[in-house]
């Protein structure tokens, strides 16, 4: 392997009262692609943001091809060859293409005026990169998939020419497919001479597209090694600093699935979905699996009443409900814990104790006022419960951590003591052990006699957890498979429609 392209030594960063970063070294081999994992809270966001100029170091120092570099900004990181692609994409939806990719920086004549051939011309070129020339540079990105959203906002990375470009959860918004062609276009810009930091929770990504990879935990450098000889399990024990064996748990014996809870039957929305039949039994956990775009989350939210749907029924332990809004369906004890924590799950401002008690209010009321000492013991007993860490119960949610801001928002839905619970990719932008956590606490439920419905794009997670796999594909039950029987092929077949089953949805 090639020489170092960046190196750094000793580099130390502190919050009021949090040591982000302490002493961590890492070295960075030209022409390669670099993996840097950790659980939340390791500190791998803060290491980039410090070699991305958004944060200075406290001590340390960083040197890019050999030379000593401390950068005042970003667009100085992004002049001397460091650009950062973030896992929440940045692009101005109501500009095109181009306009995103060369935002401020449009070439322009004697007159200040942008010259838009040569615009679009520049786009082009960079389009070509990825062989993705169909593509006309005066798109307008809100027309884009989420895929191409992606792929545009590596490729705005791009313009500046960088030396070493860092993706930070790429894939959070990809399909399985999708993966694949980014893993490809990472390839290609490798054989360009392009250096990669490509962070993820995603411990499989690692072993299909890095050549080394670095764990943090706890601020500190742990180790380096090279992928290929080393396994999932060698990682797992250093980014946690213990065994954990298999992550997904396993259904105790002595926890029977009973009788049904739930049943949707022929459940249609005009161009969203149709004819859903569902099923859910006590203390089974139901998975939902589908490519991007199939309408497992609409289906979701149909059934909490945060969606209208067209027809079809809804039965709870075997009466017709109508939960026409997501107030009724809570008192019927449906919950739904959303995909989106940030924006539609969880009250960033506000604080721990607030939000735990903010879709139940009534239960810590009295007269019309919330008695703090109920709302107090119940966020300390949360706190406990789900091994959240915080300095307090009055800290604001938006200052934790992704893997704790998720446990809130699961202790949240367990608070309502649901009898149906759908949980919306419950692992999404969470660590290792954090998502270990998480699976514990949806089988406990589970095994307390709640039917659960689990979303999910991740197929590890759909094959781990799951009783039965239901399979989306374009609004419609495409098959289900039996745990025994699923397979990671047979599913992204049914999604893919090369192997639809015959037959009702039991």
């Amino acid at each position: 392997m090639s020489e170092d392209i960046l190196e750094v030594r000793s580099i130390v960063k502190t919050f009021p009262g949090v040591q982000a970063l302490d002493g961590v070294d890492l070295k960075v081999k030209r022409g390669e692609v670099h993996a840097l994992v950790g659980e939340n809270g390791a500190g791998k966001s803060t290491l980039m943001l410090v070699l991305g100029g958004v944060y200075k170091p406290d001590k340390g120092e960083i040197f890019l091809e050999g030379k000593k570099v401390l950068f005042e900004s970003p667009s100085e990181a992004n002049i001397n060859g460091i650009s950062i692609v973030y896992q929440e994409l940045s692009l101005v939806q109501n500009m095109s293409i181009a306009e995103n990719i060369f935002a401020n920086r449009q070439p322009v004549n004697k007159f200040n005026l942008i010259k838009s051939t040569e615009l679009m011309e520049k786009t082009s070129e960079i389009l070509s990169l990825f062989n993705m020339q169909n593509l006309r540079p005066d798109t307008l990105v809100k027309d884009l998939s989420v895929a191409n959203q992606q792929v545009i906002e590596i490729l705005k990375a791009m313009s500046f020419n960088p030396k070493v470009l860092i993706l930070d959860e790429p894939t959070s918004s990809l399909t399985e497919v999708e993966v694949k062609q980014l893993f490809q276009n990472i390839r290609i810009l490798k054989e360009r001479g392009i250096t990669f930091i490509y962070i993820s929770h995603h411990l499989s990504e690692i072993f299909d597209v890095a050549d080394t990879v670095t764990v943090l935990r706890d601020g500190k450098h742990v180790c380096d090694a090279v992928v290929k000889d080393i396994d999932e399990e060698f990682l797992i024990t250093k980014m946690v600093g213990r065994t954990i064996g298999n992550i997904y748990g396993r259904r105790n014996l002595k926890d029977q699935i009973g009788e049904e809870v739930f049943r949707a039957e022929n459940l249609t929305k005009k161009d969203v979905f149709q004819d859903v039949n569902v099923s859910v039994r006590k203390g089974e956990i139901v998975g939902f699996a589908g490519l991007v775009g199939a309408g497992r989350t609409e289906i979701g939210r149909a059934i909490f009443g945060a969606e209208p749907f067209d027809s079809g029924n809804i039965y709870l332990e075997g009466k017709k409900v109508n939960a026409a809004n997501t107030h009724q369906a809570i008192t019927r004890r449906i919950g739904y814990m959303t995909e989106d924590r940030k924006s539609q799950g969880l009250y960033l401002n506000a604080s721990l104790l607030t939000n735990l008690i903010s879709n139940r209010l009534h239960d810590f009321a009295k007269n019309g006022f919330i008695t703090e000492k109920h709302a107090v013991d119940n966020a300390n007993d949360n706190i406990k419960d789900f091994r959240i860490i915080t300095p307090d119960i009055y800290q604001l949610v938006g200052n934790l951590s992704g893997g704790n801001q998720q446990k809130v928002l699961l202790s949240i839905w367990f608070g309502i003591k649901p009898k149906f619970l759908i949980v919306d990719e419950p692992t999404r932008g969470v660590d290792i052990g954090a998502k270990s956590e998480i699976y514990i606490l949806l089988r406990k439920l589970a095994a307390s006699g709640v039917a659960i419905m689990m979303i999910s794009s991740d197929l590890s997670e759909i094959l781990g957890v799951s009783d039965r796999i239901f399979v989306v594909k374009d609004g419609r039950i495409a098959g289900v498979l039996n745990q025994e029987e699923a397979t990671e092929d047979k599913v992204i077949a049914l999604a893919a429609g090369s192997g639809a089953q015959k037959g009702e949805c039991l």
